[in-house]
């Protein structure tokens, strides 16, 4: 029996097993998994890893911010994706002020449109919630965007009172809110204060967003879903302050998950202090923290407290758009990219490191979001039936991470002169080639929305 594709010899990673074996495809699903198999293309997978291939559930591809806009649109920004070994992104749709929640999923998907080379889906951020957006979560849900984010923080931000009624909605209907947790009377007190004092380096970034500012509001989230049932996720979680408030929900029972990134595992608050206006690079928020907090965050990974790992990926130029705030660190464009290397830098320090095994790593970064955010099993899966959203990841190709190697859109990379061993070397989506040792194969506009299902506790 011959398929479209074979991935030959590989060692097989999921989330729980590993195994020698062959992987068949056809009509773009895993149709089998065995031995000796032949296809009409054949991916010699010797020595390397066969891994479902990864998700990022937090990206902001072209969104507005600030004044400017995210460098990395979804042709770009998916193109990176799939080079670092990424088969699927889930984006955020911001709800604009009077518009309903599908008003904000039409303009995401206009973005979309003809652009993207892996699939997408879509978060909705509600901003303005009335009568009319709180019952329309329910159509949402149904419609296969389960989850939405909140802020707690910006000019946006929304109150308790709506967090819970968002969280009483999800909880109610199969759907899961995402929070972006900062007390925002914190945040704004702290930045008026540094700026009239005439402090405008980008230090004082991360000196106006404490860690104890995001601890206190992601414990009165976490409290608001115990009190009101609800399920919630807590986004781009940074600090051992914040991660006590979550694993304490989770040990009363409370259906709360949370998510960590690379950069608040690898980078920290010192990335500030570089000479000049450097410590732009790394404005984001939150913001980068003092390096104690690093080791709680690589723990609450390998002990499941936190059960994922995604990017926040929102790259803007250090010139023409970073340098808005050269003269006031709270207009500088909040955000730093990382689509592409993430799974590459999980497995240089996590699994190379010793800091836990193969199969968290596809846990950390495939299978776990996947689950919460509704993709299982077709994403997220090497399986027979799933999606053949795969990579093939050489362990042994060493990689000097540079604005030269990698594929975002942006004049830097915050990981400039890391190096790492294991790098993805071929990408599949739906088993269609996306990339190959460096070559891009597949068009723009070959991605597909997916319309996701009911979220996964986990």
């Amino acid at each position: 029996m011959s398929f479209d594709c074979v991935i030959r010899s590989g060692t097989c990673i999921t989330a729980s097993d590993t195994f020698r074996a062959d992987v068949g495809i056809r009509n773009g699903k895993i149709a089998a998994i065995g031995t000796d198999l032949s296809g009409t293309r054949v991916i010699d997978a010797a020595g390397k890893y066969v891994m479902p291939g990864a998700v990022d559930t937090h990206t902001h591809l072209d969104m507005p911010f600030g004044g400017t806009v995210a460098k990395d649109d979804f042709e770009t920004g998916t193109i990176a994706a799939a080079f670092g070994g990424t088969t699927a992104v889930v984006d955020f749709c911001i709800q604009s002020r009077g518009q309903s929640l599908q008003q904000a999923a039409d303009t995401w998907h206009a973005k979309a449109e003809g652009k993207a080379v892996v699939d997408y889906g879509f978060h909705i951020a509600i901003t303005d919630m009335t009568d009319a957006v709180l019952a329309e979560m329910k159509t949402m849900i149904h419609a296969g965007y389960p989850s939405f984010k909140v802020f707690m923080v910006y000019d946006f931000r929304v109150s308790d009172t709506v967090l819970m009624q968002a969280l009483t909605q999800a909880g109610e209907h199969g759907g899961l809110v995402c929070v972006h947790a900062e007390n925002n009377d914190v945040v704004t007190s702290l930045i008026h204060k540094h700026l009239s004092e005439g402090k405008t380096a980008p230090r004082y970034h991360a000196l106006s967003r404490p860690p104890l500012a995001e601890a206190e509001a992601t414990g009165r989230a976490c409290k608001l879903a115990q009190i009101t049932g609800g399920p919630l996720f807590v986004v781009h979680l940074t600090c051992k302050a914040a991660l006590q408030e979550v694993k304490r929900a989770r040990r009363a029972g409370a259906s709360v998950m949370a998510e960590t990134c690379p950069q608040y595992l690898l980078l920290s608050q010192d990335n500030y202090e570089e000479p000049g206006f450097d410590g732009a690079k790394y404005v984001m928020s939150p913001p980068l923290r003092p390096k104690e907090n690093q080791a709680p965050l690589w723990q609450g990974l390998a002990s499941g407290d936190l059960v994922s790992v995604a990017t926040d990926h929102c790259p803007f130029d250090f010139h023409g758009q970073k340098d808005m705030g050269a003269d006031d660190f709270s207009r500088i464009p909040n955000g730093a990219p990382g689509i592409e290397p993430r799974l590459a830098l999980m497995h240089e320090f996590g699994v190379n490191a010793g800091r836990f095994a193969l199969n968290k790593l596809v846990a950390l970064c495939s299978t776990n979001p996947a689950k919460a955010f509704g993709l299982y099993p077709h994403k997220g899966s090497l399986a027979i039936g799933a999606d053949a959203d795969i990579v093939v990841f050489d362990p042994d190709k060493n990689v000097t991470l540079s604005t030269s190697v990698l594929h975002e859109n942006v004049d830097y990379t915050p990981y400039e002169g890391v190096q790492v061993t294991g790098w993805p070397v071929a990408t599949l989506s739906r088993g269609e080639v996306v990339c190959m040792d460096g070559r891009l194969e597949a068009k723009p506009g070959r991605g597909q929305f997916i319309r996701r299902g009911a979220p996964s506790f986990l």
